[in-house]
């Protein structure tokens, strides 16, 4: 359940690095990489004229929001 399935949104990866504050330290501190997931729930949303449930990120649900709040 790690993607949207209105925008696509999916895992990304990126680097964890320890922290240890002390001058050149920083430039050979430990890195890994660690998954970013999107924030997905399961919703029921109003879809093209019907409910349907799907998995979707809550960046997706706060724009439909706005634009049924608009509409």
């Amino acid at each position: 359940m790690a993607k949207c399935q209105e925008c696509g949104k999916t895992t990304q990866w990126g680097r964890s690095i320890q922290h240890k504050h002390s001058g050149g330290w920083r430039y050979r501190a430990p890195k890994t990489n660690r998954p970013f997931k999107p924030n997905v729930h399961k919703q029921l949303v109003f879809k093209d004229g019907e409910m349907v449930r799907m998995n979707i990120c809550t960046r997706c649900l706060r724009t439909l929001a706005k634009r049924a709040a608009s509409a």
